[in-house]
This record gives structure tokens, sequence and C-alpha cells, in this order.
């Protein structure tokens, strides 16, 4: 799995929403590299949770989708008559 980054605006923003979240939930302030370092942590370790989990819901819907167009497709199939 490739790292998880963001470019500069991205981060500034999720930066800024989680120091704000911070701030107002917890009474903490981080800010600045504080608040990009964690962003780094939770990037890192709780990012691929939610990649991976993406990526199985994914699967489960193009699963059943794939599983609608064979059904499709059988139905198409013509009777064959014994030669």
């Amino acid at each position: 799995m490739p790292k998880i980054t963001f470019d500069k605006a991205a981060r500034a923003k999720l930066s800024g929403a989680m120091s704000d979240y911070m701030r107002t939930e917890l009474d903490l302030e981080v800010k600045g590299f504080d608040a990009e370092f964690l962003l780094d942590f939770i990037s890192e370790t709780l990012g691929p949770h939610y990649y991976n989990q993406g990526l199985q819901d994914a699967q489960e819907l193009f699963r059943t989708k794939f599983e609608v167009v064979l059904e499709a497709v059988y139905e198409l199939e013509q009777p064959v008559k014994g030669l």
C-alpha cells in the first residue's frame, strides 16, 4: 500500500480541523508542527485501517454488481437443440 499523503492545502485544512476539535472538545491547544505531527501519526496508524475497510467495501460492491451482470448474461443464453 502506498503511503497516505495529502497535498499542502489538504494538510493545512486537516491539521486546522484537528486543532479546532482538540481546542473545543478537549480544551487542548495543538497547533502548527504539533498538529501536523499528530496528523502524520493518525494517518500512519489509523489511515491504513480506514483504507483497507474502504477496499473491502469496494470489493463487496463489485462482487454484488458483478453477480448481477453474470446473471443478466446467463439470461441471454439461447436454448440449444440437439444435433
